[in-house]
């Protein structure tokens, strides 16, 4: 086995010992494109947000029940920086998830205090991930050998040094992480609000990501029989002695259904080799059909056939829908409570406040890679927005601002902080400084959804204009192209 210890932060060790734990024919690379992580995924969330901390971090700051396709595609491509073989793209992340860490700290529905910064929480999450790899091996009957197990356990401490600057939280060998493991189940973690929302309603309300945006049907027919069968596969998989002390329900026959899923979805690892790349799944997901993404035009014609499958489907069997089609009068103003929901709710509370600004930030500043001093420029012309939003809208004085509020004043969302919102990110867009903003930084900022007809004949924005284009989209006058899918899209 590998020792870590070595290689550590503060323990003698140096950066290069700990990135040799992450070359390309890592354990954890062997699993990063297995069908089957994205269950033993599932499985960790669970086990993460029955923390108390991370639970109450998670309900309060969190947009995954809104947001879960953005939040998959984020999570992954930061696996892929931290457990990349480039130590400087590794060290620019790990300072980027520490200073979107810092910012989470509060206090929960029962007045306990959470940080995300807690070094004991830090070390939980790296926990759940390793236990939970190893136990998606043993479930669908090829458990890891000893050896592989010690190599993964010492990768996955490696990401802990280098994310926290100290493992030591983690014990330092497998057999004394297991003690370690079964105490936190056994004393830390309850039914927590957040772990019951992943468990019981995320699944079963889980919105179309955006590839499917515009077939409510046939994404309605298919979640309500794979998101009730997610929750129970899920429950079976949670260690027993948790199960039973949290109350949760185990249908008869969830052991089995749970170990034929993990057998069945094992198979898919059979298939050609770079068919099923995570990242290149995820990225498909993540496609909105109006990008210039050359597969777009492909999905466009798709959508077209799927949507007379879902009209039959409809005929058929009669579902709910409960997604509207974005394409359906797109030019059109949207309403004011649909801009409410799909926008400024990041979190889905059904409240604005500043959880939903402050991920509006963290989104921005992810997509843009922004460094510490742009990306604090950003959080706090977002929080000078909060602030005044705070006064206009506020009405009750409850700190937060709802729809009907929201509804009530609208003009008042375009003021003059939301203006220094929009300077910003045209400054930290605008590479060059050359107070233009190109195509080449445009489609930077947009990832998604990048449109062509930019503002001015030579394709570029002037200052001005970029800043009318944002206020425009972000006081709720009118749709945007490259904007929702950045902060709309599911």
């Amino acid at each position: 086995m590998t020792d870590t210890r070595s290689n550590e932060p503060g323990n003698a060790g140096t950066e290069a010992g700990v990135g040799q734990l992450f070359d390309a024919g890592g354990q954890f690379h062997a699993f990063f494109n297995d069908p089957r992580w994205a269950l033993a995924i599932i499985r960790g969330t669970v086990l993460e947000a029955a923390h108390p901390q991370i639970g109450g971090a998670l309900i309060d700051n969190s947009t995954f029940v809104t947001h879960p396709w953005r939040r998959l595609r984020n999570t992954v491509v930061s696996l892929q920086r931290m457990f990349g073989p480039d130590e400087e793209v590794r060290r620019r992340e790990a300072a980027r998830l520490n200073r979107l860490h810092a910012r989470l700290r509060g206090t929960d529905a029962h007045d306990r205090p959470y940080d995300a910064m807690d070094p004991e929480v830090r070390a939980w999450v790296v926990a759940t991930l390793f236990e939970s790899s190893v136990t998606m091996c043993r479930l669908s009957g090829q458990p890891l050998e000893q050896d592989a197990i010690e190599r993964l356990y010492a990768e996955f401490r490696a990401y802990l040094a280098v994310l926290d600057g100290d493992a030591r939280r983690l014990p330092p060998t497998v057999q004394e992480f297991w003690p370690y493991y079964d105490r936190v189940v056994e004393e830390g973690l309850e039914n927590t609000e957040a772990m019951r929302v992943i468990l019981y309603r995320l699944f079963d309300h889980l919105p179309a990501p955006p590839l499917l945006h515009g077939l409510p049907t046939l994404w309605a027919a298919g979640r309500a029989l794979v998101g009730p069968l997610i929750g129970v596969i899920t429950v079976a998989s949670l260690p027993e002695p948790f199960r039973r002390r949290a109350g949760l329900p185990e249908l008869p026959g969830a052991q089995t259904l749970m170990q034929s899923a993990y057998l069945a979805v094992g198979l898919a690892r059979f298939l050609p080799d770079g068919l099923l790349r995570t990242d290149a799944v995820v990225d498909l997901l993540s496609l909105s059909p109006g990008s210039d993404d050359p597969r777009a035009r492909t999905i466009s014609a798709l959508r077209d056939r799927m949507k007379r499958a879902g009209a039959l489907v409809r005929l058929i069997t009669p579902l709910p829908s409960e997604e509207p089609d974005p394409d359906a009068g797109s030019a059109a103003r949207r309403s004011a409570e649909e801009f409410f929901a799909a926008v400024l709710d990041q979190t889905g509370d059904g409240y604005l406040d500043w959880p939903d600004l402050a991920a509006m930030a963290r989104e921005l500043a992810g997509r843009l890679d922004l460094d510490e001093p742009e990306e604090t420029r950003l959080y706090d012309a977002f929080a000078g927005w909060w602030r005044e939003l705070q006064a206009a809208l506020d009405t009750d004085g409850d700190g937060r601002v709802s729809a009907r509020e929201y509804a009530a004043a609208v003009p008042s969302l375009a003021g003059p902080a939301l203006i220094r919102v929009a300077e910003v990110l045209f400054d930290v867009t605008d590479a060059d400084g050359d107070q233009r903003v190109d195509a080449d930084e445009y489609r930077a900022l947009f990832r998604t959804g990048f449109r062509r007809d930019t503002a001015g004949a030579d394709g570029t924005y002037t200052r001005g204009a970029f800043v009318r284009d944002f206020l425009a989209f972000m006081s709720g006058r009118e749709r945007s192209t490259p904007y929702d899918p950045l902060l709309a899209d599911a």
